[in-house]
């Protein structure tokens, strides 16, 4: 039986990697964009020309009845959702002595309430089925905190609360509920960071000495996703070159 994976914001970097990996192992593969993402059926014609046909479906992940539609039409369209990564994230970065109730509520709104309203129509269906894996992408900066991030790192920390209190109230249904939790990944957003400051002020942290690769990330996502993590849930794991240790 094939699995069907939805993966949230999975248009370009580690969550393109993810739909990449996932499609490579014969899952059916959906990804969300941001509804006026103009370069979507861009995106969906390049991954067609490397071979994988992807699922594309717009939804607002901060909006509950964008959430509620967008998983309503995947199902009728190709089936119940087997696997949910919440990947998708955004970061309004400034000193909290900055930051306005604006910014703060963007951030918790896109990175965190969507949790609730992608889990909300999903979970019940996996329940069910007695089968289900949901994966909540969080940050090392929910573990360790950011300058600049009160905001990101408050609510990729709650990613793991909520990971926690789900995975207990399903586990005897055969669904897992897991989060992972990276460190800089070389994806484009990190490698635009200007070069000295990647070279002085990030790479020193990491005792790997190099940013982490998107298919490292998605290869874990997979294991995760598997029949062989079925005894694997409530976790935080962490893949960030050992640049935290808990």
């Amino acid at each position: 039986m094939t699995r069907i994976a939805l993966v949230t914001g999975g248009m370009g970097g580690l969550g393109e990697a993810i739909c990449i990996k996932l499609a490579a192992l014969d899952y059916k593969v959906v990804t969300t964009y941001s509804p006026g993402n103009t370069k979507a059926a861009d995106w969906r014609a390049n991954m067609r020309e490397m071979g994988f046909d992807f699922y594309c479906y717009p939804c607002d992940v901060g909006d509950f009845d964008s959430a509620q539609q967008c998983v309503t039409a995947v199902e009728k369209d190709i089936g119940p959702i087997d696997i949910l990564i919440n990947n998708a994230g955004i970061t309004r970065d400034m000193t909290f002595r900055k930051m306005d109730k604006l910014n703060w509520d963007e951030v918790m709104r896109t990175n965190l309430d969507s949790l609730f309203n992608m889990c909300k129509p999903v979970c019940d269906g996996m329940v069910e089925r007695g089968w289900g894996r949901i994966i909540n992408i969080s940050s090392v900066n929910a573990q360790k905190g950011a300058f600049g991030q009160v905001n990101y790192s408050a609510a990729k920390a709650g990613m793991h609360g909520f990971t926690k209190a789900l995975a207990l109230e399903v586990a005897r249904k055969g669904v897992t509920v897991n989060t992972i939790s990276p460190g800089y990944i070389g994806t484009k957003m990190v490698k635009a960071i200007p070069s000295d400051v990647l070279e002085t002020k990030i790479l020193p942290q990491i005792p790997m000495g190099r940013l982490g690769k998107p298919e490292e990330v998605a290869g874990l996502i997979a294991y995760l996703s598997s029949d062989e993590a079925a005894f694997l849930t409530g976790a935080n794991i962490a893949i960030n070159g050992g640049q935290h240790m808990s």
